[in-house]
């Protein structure tokens, strides 16, 4: 007979798991629209803000790796915001086909209104979780997209496009 630890509980179940996830989902889409309601931009663009805002003068390329997106993703975060006029894009050095990415005072005012984290609630979360629970978690997540049979190309896609 195998022996039952009072003190443990019992094993969660599929809906139990399932309501976890939709707690997720609407934390970050919740996020997301109180981002695009105070602001008036969209969570990845408000992000991209905050990234180049940080780091002036950097180029494309160097803000999708920053983002962890593809780069036709961040050359259209970067289209949007340069037409909205809170970005400027310039050309300098020897290379001109390489920009150089500035914020403008318009998007400066959207950064000090806008609600933090710019990255989103789960990439804040998850950067407070310890090595041992991201790797696990990480391993768990690796099971479930296994058995959606998961479409990996959609990784690169930031969150507020979904």
């Amino acid at each position: 007979m195998p022996r039952v630890d009072k003190n443990s509980s019992p094993p969660p179940t599929t809906a139990q798991v399932l309501r976890r996830f939709r707690l997720v989902f609407n934390a970050v889409k919740t996020h997301f629209q109180q981002v695009e309601k105070s602001a008036g931009v969209g969570g990845a663009q408000l992000w991209a803000l905050s990234v180049i805002h940080a780091q002036p003068g950097m180029g494309v390329n160097d803000l999708a790796k920053s983002m962890d997106i593809h780069q036709t993703t961040a050359s259209n975060l970067v289209r949007a915001l340069v037409k909205m006029e809170m970005v400027q894009t310039e050309r300098i050095g020897p290379d001109r086909r390489t920009v150089q990415l500035y914020v403008l005072p318009a998007g400066q005012r959207v950064l000090k209104k806008a609600p933090g984290p710019f990255a989103g609630v789960l990439p804040q979360a998850l950067s407070q979780l310890d090595t041992a629970t991201l790797t696990r978690l990480d391993h768990d997540l690796g099971l479930l997209l296994a058995l959606l049979d998961a479409d990996e190309s959609a990784a690169n896609i930031p969150l507020a496009h979904m």
